[in-house]
């Protein structure tokens, strides 16, 4: 399975952009999808989730009301609506893909529980 995110760049704060992450490689299911983003001087840390089963969405609070994950089943991909951008969200974000189907609730934030990466994209957000 082979992830591809695309869609950063530089953006103004109070702006907007949308992440894309695409999944191709045979034959899998993706039992969640998630957004992560990581700084030089951070750890990577958990932005959204979305759990196929129920269609149930997950953000971190610093995000929570300003970004919006979606995904299209057809294509395969997730998205990442990020709008009322801040400096602070100046990251590399990371998309991820959960196939084994054995992430629950309570480790959907942990980076850990995913299989697969894709290759990170950068978002930065100027003052």
């Amino acid at each position: 399975v082979q992830l591809q995110a695309s869609g950063g760049g530089v953006v103004q704060a109070g702006g907007s952009l949308k992440l894309s992450c695409a999944a191709s490689g045979g034959t899998f299911s993706v039992y969640h999808w998630a957004w992560f983003r990581q700084t030089p001087e951070n750890e990577r840390e958990f932005v959204a989730a979305f759990r196929w089963r129920g269609g149930i969405t997950y953000y971190s609070d610093s995000v929570k009301g300003r970004f919006t994950i979606s995904r299209d089943n057809a294509k395969n991909t997730v998205y990442l609506q990020m709008n009322s951008l801040r400096p602070e969200d100046t990251a590399v974000y990371y998309c991820a893909a959960d196939t084994r189907g054995r992430i629950i609730t309570s480790s959907v934030r942990n980076p850990g529980a995913y299989d697969y990466w894709g290759q990170g994209t950068q978002v930065t957000v100027s003052s």
